[in-house]
């Protein structure tokens, strides 16, 4: 075989040498896949970029269908383990907690996850997704179970914890969840132009800071006297 011979015998590595190039081949997939769509993206192109031989392409995958899924879910395990992080830093405080600035903390977070959504992996996959979602239906199901509901979900039992601490006032937690990331994000888009344009951090600080106060106006602990507030949210962090 000579050196850069896509179609040669696959070579059969096994452990740690099937995992690499597994991933390699991953790695090459969704970079290929997002810049050609999957009509336009070759299995040829795949494995140069691999690094493999065509066929150990199929030995992994089957073939190109299947290989495009797994792209995709490779790249929203990635980009949702990302997101999850950056709620690690999530606020947590009890009702007399003297850190008394909740806004500062959201604000903190909030930035943290829309910097997540505007690298270049998370972006590479929405555009697949736009492109690709009426040819492969189930693919975009499988997305949004693995990544944006995962994420919300996490986001709903931190939201749930401020609100049993009497720092919030929410009745839904995932409803909340969703509306504080729309508030957050839902900018990005226009401002990127579908992720093929850096954002400017200045529009990035504004979107956030702008999301953050109206969430903070629409759940923060209303005065007695405007009423009863929702009954505390017991969804489990």
């Amino acid at each position: 075989m000579t050196p850069g011979d896509t179609n040669s015998a696959p070579d059969r590595p096994t452990g740690r040498g099937r995992i690499d190039k597994r991933r390699a081949i991953l790695d090459a997939a969704i970079r290929v896949f997002a810049r050609e769509g999957y009509v336009q993206a070759g299995l040829d192109a795949i494995a140069a970029e691999a690094g493999v031989a065509k066929p150990t392409i199929y030995n992994h995958f089957g073939g190109k269908e299947n290989l495009f899924r797994e792209a995709v879910l490779e790249a929203t395990q990635r980009s949702s383990a990302k997101t999850l992080a950056a709620l690690e830093g999530f606020p947590t405080p009890g009702p007399d907690d003297p850190r008394t600035d909740l806004r500062s903390e959201l604000e903190g977070v909030a930035t943290r996850l829309v910097q997540c959504f505007r690298d270049e992996n998370s972006w590479a996959l929405q555009r697949l997704l736009y492109a690709e979602t009426v040819r492969f239906p189930a693919v975009f199901d499988d997305w949004r179970a693995t990544g944006p509901a995962k994420v919300s979900d996490a986001l709903a039992g931190r939201l749930a914890r401020l609100a049993n601490a009497g720092r919030l006032s929410i009745a839904e937690p995932d409803r909340a969840a969703g509306q504080f990331l729309a508030l957050i994000a839902d900018d990005m888009p226009m401002l990127s132009a579908l992720g093929t344009r850096p954002i400017d951090d200045e529009a990035l600080h504004a979107a956030v800071k702008s999301g953050v106060e109206t969430f903070l106006r629409a759940f923060s602990p209303r005065d007695a006297e405007d009423g009863e507030a929702p009954g505390p949210a017991l969804k489990p962090g």
